[in-house]
């Protein structure tokens, strides 16, 4: 007998910001529900890059319902103008939150799969009102939770994109595997070994790339200042012509997020003072290990093969959503971007930077899939314009539409900063 829809939580797929804001909106409403996060901890995702600083001051970083509920607590916010690193975000923000979330949190609880309860995706008769059914794998055992609705806002930190211009991996991964390196490495601390006195490579066009890449410098200036010359290198790989998704189309002092706007220029200065190498409209076919055991770069450029041996890859190139814990479901996602349909053409990267993106809702988020939800960086697939503030209004949405208060869930309010640097 399947147990009834309404008596059941709404699972939320993810302790980081976006979900801890879900469950906060729904606590507000009244409304059910189980946060299930793979990690070990709240923000375990942020934790991984935690030494790098966000572009947004704490005013932009911080949802409303959250903010509500930190308050009964006698918490009080940082200082609004202030830029925080991960590693606080967490510790100011998040970890107070779960902690008092923490009844509706599950931690070291991974989702793998999420079906209907004795309905594959082929099936109709009966779907809107069957569980789901919500497949976890834990340090101990596999087990299956059931829910009325899932939000899914597990991120897509971990399913970055390939290091080839064909999006994908290296032909030999597992021979090239130690001397590739995810998008943001701790270059300035706990992986300053790895890149000081050596060759690194940067691959991708984006934000990530800016800010290892002015790591890389800084260490560079202080390995010239120990004596060691000009043995720390830096070679920027794109594979446009010009880094638009980073310098912008116009003046980035007009960027309403200061410290994006000047991440830009000051790339942009290293690479006119000759201490970044940059190697445009450079499409990677592979990434070999050479005898000595150093990274061989093979690309196209300009019709011609060229190769750059180093010792390092920073794979840089963005990331995808993990969808295959999805196969069971009627998810409709756009063919390119690989966002929810109706939201794609407001998030195109092509045509929109952060601050263009305009309202949208639980309308634009929903699928054939009834009361099954993508928020925050998940929702937008491929598209690397997302900012935290338009995840809040999203989870608000759903949150409405859950509770049964439809209307407000399409009165959707977002004001965000203008931006003229993260249209790639």
């Amino acid at each position: 007998m399947r147990p009834a829809t309404d008596s059941l939580p709404v699972a939320i797929i993810g302790a980081g910001p976006i979900g801890l804001a879900a469950g906060a909106h729904l606590a507000e409403r009244g409304v059910p529900f189980v946060v299930l996060e793979a990690g070990g901890a709240a923000g375990a995702t942020i934790s991984e890059w935690g030494h790098v600083d966000l572009f947004s001051p704490w005013d932009h970083l911080i949802d409303g319902a959250s903010e509500r509920l930190l308050a009964t607590s006698g918490w009080a916010p940082p200082p609004a103008k202030r830029i925080p690193n991960g590693r606080e975000l967490v510790h100011d923000y998040l970890l107070p939150l779960a902690g008092l979330l923490a009844p509706h949190v599950r931690y070291d609880a991974r989702v793998v799969a999420i079906s209907r309860l004795g309905l594959d995706r082929t099936r109709t008769d009966g779907r809107a009102v069957t569980p789901f059914l919500l497949r976890l794998k834990t340090a101990d055992a596999t087990t299956d939770l059931h829910a009325r609705a899932v939000i899914d806002a597990s991120g897509s930190w971990s399913t970055p994109n390939g290091v080839t211009a064909s999006g994908l991996g290296p032909t030999e991964e597992t021979a090239v595997a130690s001397l590739l390196c995810g998008p943001l490495p701790d270059v300035r601390g706990a992986d300053r070994a790895e890149f000081v006195g050596r060759h690194t490579v940067v691959v991708g066009s984006g934000h990530s790339a800016a800010q290892t890449l002015l790591a890389l410098a800084e260490v560079a200036r202080g390995d010239d200042a120990t004596g060691n010359d000009d043995t720390t290198r830096i070679t920027w790989v794109i594979r446009g012509a010009v880094p638009r998704q980073l310098f912008g189309n116009a003046d980035q002092t007009a960027d309403e997020l200061e410290a994006r706007g000047e991440l830009g220029l000051r790339v942009q200065r290293l690479v006119t003072e000759g201490q970044i190498t940059l190697v445009d409209r450079l499409a990677i076919r592979d990434v070999r290990r050479s005898p000595e055991g150093r990274a061989v770069v093979i690309g196209t450029r300009l019709g011609e093969e060229l190769t750059i041996e180093a010792d390092r890859v920073v794979v840089s190139t963005g990331f995808r959503p993990d969808l295959s814990m999805l196969r069971e479901l009627r998810v409709a996602l756009d063919d390119a971007v690989e966002a929810p349909r109706l939201l794609a053409p407001l998030i195109d990267p092509a045509v929109h930077s952060c601050g263009t993106v305009e309202p949208h809702g639980v309308v634009e988020l929903s699928h054939p899939e009834p009361a099954f939800y993508l928020a925050g960086v998940k929702s937008y697939g491929r598209a690397p314009t997302f900012l935290l503030k338009t995840g809040y209004e999203q989870v608000r949405s759903i949150a409405d539409e859950l509770a049964g208060n439809a209307g407000a869930a399409r009165r959707v309010q977002l004001v965000l900063p203008a931006t003229g640097v993260c249209c790639s």
